[in-house]
């Protein structure tokens, strides 16, 4: 009997607290002022560019009035910065997983060795990987029974089970879409033939891609450019580009530079030079500055001293009238 009270409990607990958080969530976010969300906006950008640094005190605005998500982000900057998970990236992790931020409760269940158990100094109401990884669960479990796309996602990812992923992309979450062609095409499934495999990872890169998910629209690109579809290839590297994709800004603008272009994009290098030209903002991490100034030099001597004034007024128009750019990391 005294087992049976004990499950019963536990159960009980797990209910409240996953009550609780829609409701403590939603009233954080709902709390930022302006300028708050401006802060936590810009500090995502910022982290998404690879920008760790830069971001911290953005989010840190928005995590200090209690947004989840900017908790979330400040804990990820915190350690990617640090190169491992501080007391500071646990706190402000455990303040977003209190709210039922998911991804934090997952970041918090797979940290079984972080700084405090290895220092012996954690403190009494810390608690251990397996309960976030429990909470993290159960409230996958609930938000995915509502129909969340997202949810059965991350219920993959605590429990490793492909059937939530599958799930998951069969529902429209482009991610999972993108990301489920991609472990297909690593091997992972059954398929009797390679060609239904082939068929399996083309119809979930296109159903992101249309999802609006840009790393899925050059990987689609790339799989019409093999099936001599270059004119579907230049359409969908093009709208990578202005999703504000970094990777697809180079790639375009790279192409639009060529005089002979091997995927018939039109010899554009006003346009090539803007586009490139764009994304020295780029100056944290992912190498595209180094990138940038190696093809610069080789475009301008082509160009005339009038030409390249045009693209460097394209290029503030394009910044001014496109998404921020990124690299779109895996939120995970």
């Amino acid at each position: 009997m005294r087992s049976k009270a004990l499950r019963y409990l536990k159960s009980s607990s797990t209910l409240f607290f996953v009550l609780c958080v829609f409701f403590c969530s939603a009233r954080a976010q709902a709390e930022l002022s302006q300028d708050q969300l401006a802060a936590k906006t810009r500090g995502i950008e910022l982290y998404n560019q690879y920008k760790a640094i830069s971001a911290k005190p953005k989010l840190k605005i928005a995590a200090d009035a209690g947004d989840p998500e900017a908790q979330y982000y400040l804990g990820e900057a915190i350690r990617t910065n640090d190169k491992y998970m501080t007391a500071e990236a646990v706190s402000s992790y455990e303040g977003a997983a209190l709210q039922g931020d998911i991804y934090s409760m997952i970041r918090l269940a797979g940290e079984k060795n972080d700084l405090c158990v290895v220092m012996k100094n954690c403190s009494k109401t810390r608690k251990e990987p397996g309960e976030w990884g429990k909470m993290a669960s159960d409230t996958a479990s609930a938000r995915a029974a509502e129909g969340s796309a997202e949810a059965m996602y991350l219920k993959y990812r605590v429990t490793g089970d492909d059937k939530w992923l599958e799930k998951s992309a069969e529902n429209g979450y482009v991610f999972s879409q993108y990301f489920l062609g991609i472990m297909y095409r690593q091997g992972h499934g059954h398929f009797l033939l390679p060609s239904r495999r082939a068929e399996a990872i083309e119809g979930l890169m296109k159903a992101s891609a249309e999802g609006g998910y840009p790393k899925a629209m050059l990987e689609y690109g790339a799989i019409l450019a093999e099936k001599n579809d270059y004119q579907g290839f230049r359409y969908w590297n093009k709208k990578a580009a202005e999703a504000g994709y970094a990777i697809a800004v180079f790639g375009y603008g790279s192409y639009l530079g060529e005089e002979k272009s091997e995927f018939g994009f039109t010899y554009d290098p006003i346009n090539s030079y803007a586009l490139l030209s764009v994304l020295l903002e780029l100056d944290g991490g992912g190498g595209m500055v180094d990138l940038v100034n190696f093809k610069l030099p080789e475009l301008s001597a082509k160009m005339t001293t009038e030409q390249i004034s045009q693209a460097t007024e394209l290029a503030k128009e394009w910044a001014d009238t496109h998404p921020p750019l990124s690299f779109f990391p895996d939120k995970l």
